[in-house]
C-alpha cells in the first residue's frame, strides 16, 4: 500500500507534539531536597520526563542545615529562574538507637535535617511558590503517624517525622488558598538508608507482600504536584503497601 511519505512526516510530528504538550510538568520549576539518591533522584528523573526543570540539590551541594545557605539556595533560584512551582523536602537521615544510647548529637543530627532544613526552606521560598501557585511536598514516614507505633529504636526518627508532618499540617491550614501543601509517609523502601538489604524480614509484615522502590514514591510525588490532585492539601498519605493497618 502506497503512504505519502511528507503526510507520514507530518502525522509522526504532530503525534510528537501532542505527545510534548501532555506532560504533566511542562516548564514547572521544581527543588528537589536530597535529589542526588535514592528516592529524591527517582522524583527527579521522573518529573525530567514529565517537561520539569530541575534543581536537584544533595549533600555535597549545599548544607541545609545552615540558614545561610538556605537563604544562598533561595537567592540563586530566584535570580536564575525567578520563580519556583515545586518544593520536594526529601532529604532525611535515619539515626536508630536504644534510648539509652541515645547521644545529644544523634537528636541534632536527625532533628536539623529532618525538621529544622524543611521548615526553614519553607519560610524562605514561601514567596515564590505563592506567586506561582506551587506545591510543597515532605518527604515524612510512616513512623511519624499516631496511628503507627512501631521499633524498639525509632525514637529520634519517628518523633522528627511526627513533627514534621504536624508542621505540614499546619503550614497546609494557612497557605492552601495560594500553595497546596502534603506529606506522603512511605514505609520500607529499597534504597541506601538501610545497609541490611534483606528485607525478608519485613515482607511478612506488609499486606502487599513487598517492600517499595523508590519509583513507587516517586509516581506518588508526581501524582500529588499535577493538577490532577488540585484539592488535595493537607494531607498525609501513607505509601506502604499496607504496613500501617499493623
Amino acid at each position: 500500500m502506497y503512504i505519502n511519505q511528507k503526510l507520514l512526516e507530518f502525522t509522526i510530528l504532530i503525534f510528537c507534539d501532542i505527545i510534548f504538550f501532555m506532560k504533566k510538568l511542562l516548564n514547572k520549576i521544581a527543588l528537589i531536597t536530597g535529589g542526588t539518591s535514592g528516592i529524591g533522584l527517582e522524583i527527579k528523573n521522573k518529573f525530567i520526563e514529565e517537561g520539569a526543570k530541575v534543581i536537584a540539590i544533595g549533600r555535597k551541594d549545599y548544607d541545609i542545615t545552615n540558614e545561610d545557605n538556605i537563604k544562598s539556595l533561595f537567592e540563586k533560584i530566584k535570580n536564575d529562574y525567578g520563580t519556583l512551582d515545586i518544593l520536594i523536602n526529601n532529604a532525611g537521615v535515619y539515626i536508630s538507637k536504644d534510648l539509652q544510647n541515645i547521644e545529644e548529637k544523634d537528636f541534632y543530627d536527625t532533628y536539623n535535617i529532618n525538621v529544622k532544613a524543611p521548615i526553614l526552606i519553607c519560610k524562605y521560598f514561601l514567596p515564590l511558590l505563592k506567586s506561582s501557585k506551587g506545591v510543597i511536598i515532605n518527604n515524612a514516614s510512616i513512623a511519624g503517624l499516631n496511628s503507627f507505633v512501631d521499633g524498639k529504636a525509632s525514637y529520634i526518627y519517628a518523633s522528627s517525622k511526627a513533627a514534621l508532618i504536624q508542621f505540614s499540617n499546619i503550614l497546609a491550614k494557612n497557605v492552601s488558598s495560594d500553595v497546596r501543601v502534603n506529606c506522603i509517609a512511605p514505609g520500607i523502601v529499597d534504597t541506601n538508608i538501610y545497609t541490611n538489604k534483606d528485607f525478608s524480614r519485613f515482607e511478612e509484615k506488609i499486606p502487599i507482600g513487598r517492600i517499595a522502590n523508590a519509583k513507587d514514591i516517586a509516581n506518588l510525588v508526581l501524582f500529588l504536584v499535577s493538577d490532577e490532585a488540585s484539592y488535595i492539601t493537607g494531607a498525609t498519605i501513607p505509601i506502604d503497601g499496607g504496613m500501617s493497618l499493623g
